[in-house]
């Protein structure tokens, strides 16, 4: 422009408009750093959920332990109860008495229980020090007869 007598000493460059290629890879730049970006953010709530559940979890399990210890507190109290008025009132009855009339109304109990549920799968094993060497005996037998049929 100097031959016609003008000089150009700064110009303003408002509208640029590079190719298209170059536009979709920059657009594509910019996709994968929001996205590693949001990838973080994910992972991270993840972890802050992980913590808290098992910070819960762990809570729970505090708490049901103290609810356990203090119901057994409470049943030894009560048996404590029980054997002191059944010994006071009955003559002639020791503890060992009261605690083995205890146990025996608990296991028919139990065995009530067992028997009133609709769906229970339970298996009665004799005990006892001769029982262990009878149910050794009752498998290897079973397991005879069974490959026999086989």
């Amino acid at each position: 422009m100097s031959t016609y007598g003008y000089e150009i000493v700064q110009t303003l460059i408002v509208d640029i408009e590079p190719d298209e290629h170059v536009k979709r890879a920059m657009n594509e730049i910019n996709a994968a750093a929001r996205l590693r970006v949001a990838a973080n953010e994910k992972a991270e709530a993840e972890k802050i959920l992980q913590i808290k559940r098992a910070e819960g979890e762990a809570e729970s399990k505090y708490l049901a332990g103290l609810g356990i210890a203090r119901q057994r507190q409470a049943i030894v109290d009560g048996l404590r109860d029980s054997v002191l008025g059944f010994s006071e009132n009955v003559p002639g009855t020791t503890a060992k008495d009261v605690m083995d009339m205890v146990l025996v109304t608990q296991y028919f109990d139990t065995m009530k229980e067992i028997g009133a549920a609709s769906k229970s799968s339970a298996v009665f094993i004799p005990h006892g020090p001769g029982a262990i060497r009878d149910v050794a005996t009752q498998i290897r037998e079973g397991l005879l007869q069974a490959s026999a049929v086989n």
